[in-house]
C-alpha cells in the first residue's frame, strides 16, 4: 500500500502534532463553535472486543463529546498488541482510510496512548489530524479550567505531553545536514524548540510552586482547627459536585460532562455542633496521564490530607463497569499516596435506579451509602455518618484549669463537645470531648502553668 495514496484526502490540512498554545486554541475552538462539531473516527485496539473494551472505546466517545467532537464511526481491530510502526495493522489502515470518502472526519482519534512515532506515521500516511486519549483529555482539562492555576496546571501536562512528541517534527530538514541524524539545521530546530519547552515548563513549576506555599499556608491553618478533614473522590461524572452542594450548599459548577471539576474546593459544614470540612476535586478516570497526576499534585493533596475519603461511585452503572471504574479510582489513589485513607462507599444517583435495583445495592455493599444529590435521597444518612467520623476523632479532655488561666477556658467552649465543669479549690475542673490537638495544646499550656 504505497504512501501517496493516503495523500488525496485533506492535503491542505494543517496536521497538529504538539501543543500549539491557549490563544491558538480559543481562536480555534471559536472557529469550531460556528461551523458545528468536529467529526471524529475512532479507532481502538484490542485483545478481544469484551464489555471492559466496549465500555473503554463508549468511554473515548464521551469524552470527545464533552471536548466538542462527534463520533461518526469507529474501527476496531482483535490483536495482541497494536502495530509498533502505525498502530493499525495494514488491512485495518486501508479500511480507515476508504471511511475518508464517506464520512469526511476532521481527526482520527485512538482508544489508547500513541508513541510519537505511530502518531507521525498515522499522521503522514492518512494526512490528518491523530489524537492519542491523553490528547482528549488534556483538551478537556484545558477546556474546563477556570481558575489562574488551573490553567497553569493543564499548560503543564500538555507541555509534558508535547516534549515527548518533539523529535522527528522536523525530520524535513535533516537530509540539509552533513551528520548520521546528529548535525544540520534539523537537528538544530529540534533542540532549540525543547530548550524552549524546558524553560517554559520550569517558569510554569515555579509559578506553581509559589501557589502551592500559598495553599500550603490554608491547609496548615486548617489542619490547625482540628475539625475533620472529609474528600470526596470518585470517577469523573459520578456527581462528586453535586453532592458536594447538597452537603454543603456550595455552587460548584455542575453539569452532565467529563472533567467538568478541575480546581479544588473546600467548604466547612456544621452537623450536630461538629465542624467538618469538606473538599471536591478533580475527578478520575482509566489510564488517567501521568502527566495530569503529576501536574496536579498539590491539588490532589487535599485528598492526600483527607482523613476520610468518600469514594463516590454512580449507582445506575453495571455492576461490572462500576467495579471497573472503582479500579481506576483505587489505583490513582494508590498513585498519589492516599491508599491508605479510611473510604466510605457513597453510591451517588439512585433517582436512576428502580427499588429492586437499590436493595440489591444494599446487599452487595452493605457498608455504602445510597445517595441522590438531586432529589435529596440519603443525605440525611449521609450527614450522620459524617458526624460519627467527627465524633470518633474525639478525645476526651479531663483537666483543672488554674482560676488564673481562664482565658483557656475559651478554647475548650469552642473547639469541644459535651462540655461539664466544676468549681474546686485550685481552678475549674472540665470534661469535655477534644479534638486530639486541641487537647494537648491544653494539657501543654496548663502544665506549663502550673510547673510556674
Amino acid at each position: 500500500m504505497g504512501k501517496d495514496r493516503y495523500l488525496d484526502h485533506g492535503k491542505d490540512r494543517d496536521i497538529q502534532r504538539t501543543y500549539r498554545g491557549g490563544a491558538e486554541r480559543e481562536l480555534e475552538r471559536e472557529t469550531s463553535v460556528a461551523k458545528g462539531p468536529e467529526k471524529a473516527i475512532v479507532v481502538a485496539s484490542v485483545v478481544r472486543l469484551d464489555e471492559d473494551a466496549e465500555d473503554s472505546i463508549h468511554e473515548l466517545v464521551e469524552l470527545l463529546r464533552t471536548g466538542g467532537a462527534q463520533t461518526v464511526a469507529r474501527i476496531v481491530q482483535q490483536r495482541v498488541r497494536p502495530d509498533a510502526k502505525t498502530y493499525l495493522g495494514k488491512g485495518k489502515l486501508e479500511e480507515l482510510h476508504e471511511m475518508f470518502s464517506q464520512y469526511r472526519p476532521d481527526l482520527v482519534a485512538i482508544n489508547g496512548e500513541l508513541s510519537a512515532g505511530q502518531q507521525r506515521a498515522l499522521e503522514d500516511r492518512l494526512s490528518i489530524r491523530v489524537v492519542d486519549r491523553t490528547a482528549v483529555i488534556l483538551d478537556i482539562f484545558a477546556l474546563h479550567a477556570r481558575t489562574a492555576e488551573g490553567k497553569l496546571q493543564v499548560e503543564l501536562a500538555q507541555l509534558a505531553y508535547s516534549y515527548q512528541r518533539q523529535e522527528g517534527l522536523w525530520q524535513h530538514l535533516e537530509r540539509l545536514g552533513g551528520g548520521v541524524g546528529t548535525r544540520g539545521p534539523g537537528e538544530s530546530q529540534l533542540e532549540s524548540d525543547r530548550r524552549l519547552l524546558r524553560n517554559r515548563m520550569a517558569v510554569l513549576r515555579r509559578r506553581l510552586g509559589d501557589l502551592d506555599r500559598s495553599r500550603n499556608i490554608m491547609r496548615d491553618r486548617r489542619l490547625g482547627s482540628g475539625a475533620p478533614r472529609v474528600a470526596l473522590a470518585g470517577y469523573t461524572n459520578a456527581g462528586k459536585s453535586s453532592l458536594m452542594n447538597a452537603l454543603s450548599g456550595a455552587t460548584v459548577s455542575v453539569n452532565d460532562a467529563l472533567f467538568e471539576t478541575l480546581d479544588p474546593t473546600t467548604r466547612a459544614i456544621e452537623e450536630r455542633g461538629y465542624r467538618i470540612l469538606l473538599s471536591d476535586t478533580v475527578g478520575f478516570i482509566r489510564a488517567l496521564p501521568h502527566q495530569l497526576v503529576e501536574a496536579f499534585q498539590s491539588t490532589l493533596n487535599e485528598v492526600h490530607d483527607a482523613d476520610l475519603i468518600l469514594h463516590v461511585a454512580d449507582a445506575s452503572e453495571p455492576e461490572h463497569r462500576r467495579l471497573a471504574q472503582a479500579i481506576a479510582v483505587e489505583d490513582v489513589l494508590e498513585e498519589i499516596g492516599a491508599g491508605a485513607i479510611p473510604r466510605l462507599l457513597v453510591l451517588n444517583k439512585i433517582d436512576r435506579i428502580s427499588n429492586e435495583d437499590r436493595q440489591a445495592l444494599r446487599a452487595r455493599h452493605p457498608d455504602a451509602v445510597l445517595t441522590s444529590a438531586l432529589t435529596g435521597d440519603g443525605i440525611d444518612a449521609l450527614r450522620e455518618r459524617l458526624t460519627e467520623v467527627a465524633r470518633d476523632r474525639l478525645t476526651q479532655l479531663d483537666v483543672v484549669i488554674p482560676w488564673s488561666a481562664g482565658v483557656l477556658l475559651s478554647d475548650v467552649y469552642r473547639l469541644g463537645r459535651d462540655i461539664s465543669e466544676e468549681q474546686t479549690a485550685t481552678g475549674l475542673h472540665v470534661t469535655a470531648m477534644m479534638p486530639p490537638a486541641a487537647a494537648a495544646r491544653l494539657h501543654t499550656a496548663i502544665a506549663a502553668l502550673t510547673s510556674e
